[in-house]
């Protein structure tokens, strides 16, 4: 007897998570590109444009939590679709400050703040979704292939933004942003189901595929309009693991380090290497176009290793090789003398940062199981938290020391942040510790 078709329908939703990732980065990067053109209409120094970049990451790290709980609780579908309608709107916001308005810097910083908060659910609820949709032995390609819409939509910022402020002004590149994420996220409220089970287009043979090797089981799906609380684990639980606090510290050196690229990368290499604005956005998406290559193939390497090795060699073997890599590039590229060389090398750092990231949402989705939104959450908050403080500390060191020092922080916590890797065990569930 033939047996029926597998279907790919999860895959699909994959794809369609790596787009509203790509849009979250556009949004969020925009201002980095936009942030000279900005400073001069309104007299901002790069103190205060810092104190802007923060704000979003303030926002961004505070709700990360509750946008986690919000997932495991609702769904990510609702989630999602609320959370991308929301970072719209706030991005078109920005687009409406006047000009000659005195309290500009305040309006700046409290738009980015509400936009921070609002993005904060994008990966807490992909990590709910890849729970329910991906079998634990495809986690690491699908968060990687999820991931890489970093890359791509940080790397196709610099350009595009460019591109719109040259010819239009920049105000009309937040717009534009803006309805790009609006069309995004009503394309994912009308195709996307929280769970296989309610999605006509999961074939029998994909639904038994997926349940075989899912950490959660069908009982523990959510109804209608709330996930069963009974299943879902206590914070009391949560905070007392070792590989919670583990991951979170490491994930708060891995976001220190990001975030010198997504915010400070394309002003260091106008300003400091003194490339003009053609050269400066081209090599300003070399770091982004490693990060969408080194994602997902961090990811497959990471399964395969799984596979072969267990998740101990897997999921935190590559992350410390990772992560210990990426501080040899930084400290590397920080002192190569031509500036194009070190875009490149610095290029190669963040790409080797990103082979590890796959690592950090694979595990808390295998530990987390039906709170694996609620577990990602809080360690993206510890990613959020150190992007928050590079982005306002970067330039206070580097016009104090240089901005070699800014470079030597930054390959210090990715050191440390491998370290911690040591500490974390794959195969211990928060569920076991009760």
């Amino acid at each position: 007897m033939t047996q029926p078709p597998l279907s790919h329908t999860r895959w699909f939703f994959v794809f369609w998570l790596f787009v509203l990732s790509a849009v979250a980065f556009l949004d969020r990067v925009n201002i980095s590109i936009a942030g000279s053109s900005i400073a001069a209409d309104y007299g901002l120094t790069n103190q205060q444009l810092g104190w802007v970049f923060s704000s979003f990451l303030l926002g961004y790290a505070l709700f990360q939590t509750p946008g986690g709980w919000l997932s495991d609780k609702l769904g990510p579908r609702r989630v999602l679709t609320v959370g991308v309608v929301w970072w719209g709107i706030f991005t078109a916001l920005t687009a409406v400050v006047p000009s000659q308005m005195r309290a500009a810097l305040l309006f700046f910083v409290a738009i980015r703040f509400l936009l921070g908060a609002g993005e904060a659910v994008i990966y807490p609820a992909s990590n709910q979704f890849v729970s329910w949709w991906i079998p634990t032995q495809e986690r690491g390609i699908a968060n990687g292939i999820i991931f890489a819409g970093v890359g791509v939509g940080a790397g196709v910022t610099p350009p595009a933004i460019s591109y719109v402020m040259f010819h239009y002004g920049w105000r009309s590149s937040f717009w534009m942003s803006a309805l790009i994420g609006l069309a995004a996220g009503l394309v994912w409220f009308l195709i996307a189901r929280d769970k296989p089970e309610d999605h006509p287009s999961v074939s029998p043979a994909e639904l038994r595929h997926i349940q075989s090797g899912r950490t959660l089981s069908s009982s523990q799906s959510p109804p209608e309009t709330t996930i069963n609380a009974a299943k879902r684990l206590p914070w009391s639980t949560i905070l007392r693991s070792k590989n919670v606090w583990a991951v979170t510290f490491s994930y708060f050196c891995y976001g220190y380090v990001a975030w010198i690229f997504f915010s400070w990368f394309y002003i260091y290499l106008a300003k400091v290497r003194g490339l003009n604005l053609k050269a400066s956005a081209f090599y300003a998406t070399l770091p982004f176009l490693a990060m969408a290559v080194c994602c997902p193939l961090g990811g497959a390497i990471a399964d395969r290793l799984t596979l072969w090795r267990g998740k101990r060699v897997g999921r935190c073997g590559i992350a410390v090789l990772a992560m210990a890599t990426t501080a040899l590039f930084l400290l590397l590229g920080s002192r190569v003398a031509s500036a194009r060389l070190a875009s490149v090398v610095l290029a190669g750092g963040a790409g080797a940062l990103y082979l590890s990231q796959s690592s950090f949402w694979s595990v808390t989705a295998d530990i987390g199981a039906a709170s694996s939104g609620s577990v990602s959450g809080f360690m993206n908050m510890g990613a959020q938290l150190g992007g928050a403080i590079t982005a306002s500390l970067t330039p206070a060191v580097a016009a104090r020391y240089g901005w070699t020092a800014s470079f030597y922080v930054a390959a210090s916590l990715a050191a440390l942040g491998a370290l911690a890797w040591l500490a974390v065990n794959p195969d211990r569930s928060l569920a076991a510790t009760q």
